[in-house]
């Protein structure tokens, strides 16, 4: 499957709130990951466990948007809104952009988050 197609997937996912999920498909178990808060997670099994423990953390879902993605080769930068109502009463409202990069397995290897 070609990494336009493999993102569009990813990113649908992602949009219906299935974060953890979708970590699962598509990470190769070698993908690293970082913000812009500077945490970072080296493997796949770490990166499942910090998405388990965000989604936890979620009293309620009031939207996720997914805006656009672009292609570029074997990188990817997927736009997104994220809001969503915490279990300690906070709120999250992220404008971001998520670059990917994708091996020659179409599995993610490298994925960054900007602040939008």
């Amino acid at each position: 499957m070609d990494i336009k197609t493999l993102a569009a997937e990813m990113d649908s996912i992602v949009a219906q709130g299935a974060i953890v999920e979708a970590v699962e498909k598509f990470f190769a178990d070698d993908a690293n990951t970082s913000d812009y808060n500077q945490v970072t997670t080296t493997g796949k099994a770490q990166m499942v466990e910090k998405m388990k423990g965000f989604a936890d953390a979620i009293a309620q879902v009031n939207g996720i948007t997914h805006h656009r993605t672009i292609v570029d080769g074997n990188v990817t930068a997927s736009e997104f809104t994220f809001d969503f109502l915490m279990k300690d009463d906070s709120s999250i409202y992220w404008h971001e952009i998520i670059r990917r990069i994708w091996n020659d397995e179409g599995q993610v290897i490298e994925e960054e988050y900007f602040n939008a």
